[in-house]
């Protein structure tokens, strides 16, 4: 097959795959998804020819790239709009959570949101995206021997955070029959 075939096999088969690595990530912002997963797409399609046979991982890496600078633009664009004063709360738009609105399972995200973006990433390739620690090391650009370590650093690092949160997360840890 050509390259130009083999791109178009990688699209077709992970097009949906990196877009839900993207959503995740974005937490669900649409109009930003399609904007990462079509540079992504668009990143892949100019390195055609470095398409491993297993493209997954690949593209997950190139979207974390595109991701990365996606995230930085949108900080610029965030710090010009607060020094325009031009943000939702000048406005009386700002909107206050209710008491009963954390969502199911809210501790786990707040313990992942505490780790290192790094930690972040490791953990959720793994358990998100159900990469193997040789696929990660391919995400990431790194030695399998070194993805290895990250994931269980992570891992440590996240349980070390469960474990500060307190007993009202040990609790609902032990009713899900995780502890």
């Amino acid at each position: 097959m050509s390259d130009d075939d083999n791109f178009a096999a990688a699209y077709r088969e992970h097009y949906w795959a990196v877009s839900r690595y993207v959503a995740r990530r974005l937490d669900g912002r649409m109009n930003e998804v399609e904007e990462v997963v079509a540079e992504a797409f668009t990143v892949a399609w100019r390195r055609r020819a470095d398409l491993p046979q297993s493209p997954l991982p690949w593209l997950y890496g190139v979207a974390r790239k595109c991701l990365a600078n996606a995230v930085r633009g949108q900080g610029r664009r965030r710090r010009l709009v607060d020094r325009l004063g031009n943000d939702d709360t000048a406005h009386g738009r700002h909107i206050e959570a209710g008491p009963d609105t954390e969502a199911p399972g809210a501790w786990v995200h707040e313990a992942l949101a505490r780790l290192s973006p790094a930690d972040q990433e490791v953990l959720r390739l793994t358990a998100w995206e159900e990469l193997g620690v040789e696929e990660v090391a391919v995400a990431l650009g790194c030695g399998t021997r070194a993805a290895s370590m990250r994931l269980h650093r992570a891992r440590r690092r996240l349980r070390s955070e469960i474990d500060r949160m307190g007993p009202k997360t040990a609790a609902a840890l032990k009713e899900n029959g995780h502890g």
